[in-house]
């Protein structure tokens, strides 16, 4: 994942840290140090003890200090590390808006750890909730799940429902063609290869 994709600003799931007024503090610092990451270039390590500082205010285990501490992981060249906390905050109950980022740069780090299959496996199911179980946060990040879908399928050598998936997502897009661009990429799964 890159540092804009892990990083995290929603300070209405799981919020465990006090009032409203403390909670929204809690998420502006944290805004605040995910908009400095590029400053910690040559410091990692020192952006994520920023995170972890933060994290710390937060009660033990709460899935959504664990989150933002994978994702610092995770932007800062540690994903076997973000693997494990991003487990860790799903299985804590994280919700909203957190939670489906969480299982698309879980699914993205398996996959740049070797594990294509396994997030294929957790893309999949997470392309099958439906639609009025989300909320409008978390369906903006629909054609996101497809992406990162589409490069976990490409790794797993079923490039032709990767490239179906990666147009279907960008037809909406489109100023025109939208209509065409979404049949073909239909059509791609029912053509042979090389039609």
């Amino acid at each position: 994942m890159s540092s804009d994709d892990a990083s995290s600003n929603d300070a209405s799931s799981n919020d465990a840290s006090g009032s409203t007024h403390d909670a929204r503090d809690w998420e502006q610092r944290l805004a605040a140090a995910w908009n400095e990451l590029d400053a910690y270039d040559s410091d990692p390590a020192g952006f994520r003890a920023r995170i972890a500082g933060l994290a710390a205010e937060r009660p033990a285990d709460d899935p959504v200090a664990l989150f933002e501490q994978a994702a610092a992981h995770d932007s800062t060249g540690e994903p076997e590390q973000a693997v494990r906390l991003y487990r860790r905050a799903l299985d804590g109950g994280l919700t909203g808006l957190r939670r489906r980022r969480a299982v698309i740069q879980l699914a993205s780090s398996l996959r740049n750890l070797g594990r294509p299959d396994v997030s294929v496996e957790l893309l999949t199911e997470e392309r099958a909730i439906p639609a009025d179980r989300l909320d409008a946060d978390e369906t903006a990040l629909t054609a996101a799940v497809d992406a990162f879908l589409a490069l976990a399928l490409a790794d797993t050598g079923r490039e032709r429902e990767a490239a179906s998936l990666a147009l279907g997502a960008l037809a909406p897009l489109l100023p025109r063609y939208n209509r065409s661009l979404a049949f073909y990429a239909r059509d791609l799964l029912n053509t042979p290869k090389g039609s």
